[in-house]
């Protein structure tokens, strides 16, 4: 892909809306980037376990006997079964289908009926261990082992992103592929004609983004009333030249912070033309969460939805292929395609040097 922005042309449409695309981008993607699995509030007690899936990909996090958090493999190593579901609490981790049992640090304890089998040892079978970080209110999980730390994934966003408390939670199902729904996300190009309402709150003409290695922020300084309108308005004037600030984390983190609380959607592909948007809300420390900021978003959210379901049927066009970018607006789309691509180009050199499975008896 065209590094110079000002030469550069959108990635083509089939990347979109081709079922087995998605196939490559778990693979170069999903599953070599930070997720988030659970919140931390879920597995702080020994015992505490949130089983979840990365693209896919069953995995659960286990606070063990030493108080340490770890994430697995949520898949038993004798048939295949799914172990836990949902979030709970635990002594061990049992298979509900033969009744394996493994510590809460993933070692086998016991396997029903297996005397007599060759070439095998119980002290040997484990579940298979993933990264793990704890991060503001999140738990992230990364499957690949050569994983890029998650430290320097983020370095540069604020502290005060951290410090939240959870309040609220919707979940939306787009009717479009999940990199529609980022792309839609990257730019404020769209304010003016699509969020009529947030666009009397931001200083359109102030509005930049200004990307780092795997993460871009949007500034947008919230503007005083236009004297001589009646308007409605989110922000009084006590918020005039304050800011709001939009983070995008490759692939699918986005924080939204706003004077008065913050929010993160967290961008899941249910299939190459479904995508689930988790939308959670969190206030500050000492705040209460106003529920007209659940409102004003939940707005913006049905805005976006619109566009982006119109955009995925336009993919569809056999007259539509590639596009341009705005130079002005559009550089965090362009980068969001850069970084995809390299991901894209990695995994694929991943798959290529796969292993032949080992021989059981030699």
């Amino acid at each position: 892909m065209e590094p110079n922005l000002a030469r550069a042309s959108t990635i083509p449409s089939q990347w979109y809306t081709d079922p087995s695309f998605l196939n490559a981008e778990k693979e170069g993607v999903f599953w070599r980037t930070w997720q988030p699995l659970c919140h931390r509030a879920q597995v702080a007690n020994v015992g505490d376990y949130c089983a979840g899936e990365i693209a896919g990909e069953p995995v659960a996090v286990v606070r063990g006997h030493d108080g340490i958090l770890r994430a697995f493999s949520n898949v038993c190593r004798h048939r295949a079964s799914v172990i836990l579901s949902e979030h709970g609490n635990a002594k061990s981790l049992r298979c509900p289908y033969h009744a394996w049992t493994y510590a809460l640090d993933g070692n086998l304890l016991n396997a029903p009926e297996f005397e007599g089998v060759e070439c095998w040892k119980k002290e040997d079978v484990r579940l298979p261990a993933y990264g793990l970080t704890e991060w503001g209110p999140y738990v992230f999980v990364n499957l690949d082992a050569q994983a890029i730390p998650f430290a320097e994934m983020i370095q540069g966003i604020p502290e005060h992103a951290q410090r939240l408390h959870f309040a609220h939670r919707r979940d939306y199902t787009i009717a479009c592929n999940w990199k529609v729904y980022v792309d839609n996300y990257l730019e404020g190009y769209h304010l003016p004609a699509a969020h009529p309402s947030l666009f009397r709150e931001l200083d359109y003409n102030a509005y930049r983004v200004d990307t780092a290695r795997y993460y871009s922020s949007q500034y947008a300084p919230i503007r005083p009333p236009r004297s001589g309108r009646d308007e409605p308005r989110r922000y009084d004037d006590a918020a005039a030249g304050q800011q709001a600030l939009y983070y995008w984390v490759f692939p699918n983190l986005m924080l939204n912070i706003y004077p008065d609380n913050l929010s993160v959607n967290i961008i899941l592909p249910l299939g190459h033309d479904r995508t689930l948007t988790i939308f959670e809300w969190f206030s500050y420390a000492g705040k209460e969460l106003d529920p007209a900021a659940i409102a004003f978003s939940d707005e913006i959210q049905q805005e976006d939805i619109r566009i982006c379901e119109s955009v995925q049927k336009g993919l569809q066009s056999r007259s539509y292929d590639r596009g341009r970018y705005s130079v002005k607006r559009e550089n965090g789309v362009h980068h969001f395609h850069l970084l995809l691509e390299e991901f894209l180009a990695v995994g694929q050199i991943s798959r290529s040097a796969r292993r032949s499975p080992d021989r059981l008896c030699r």
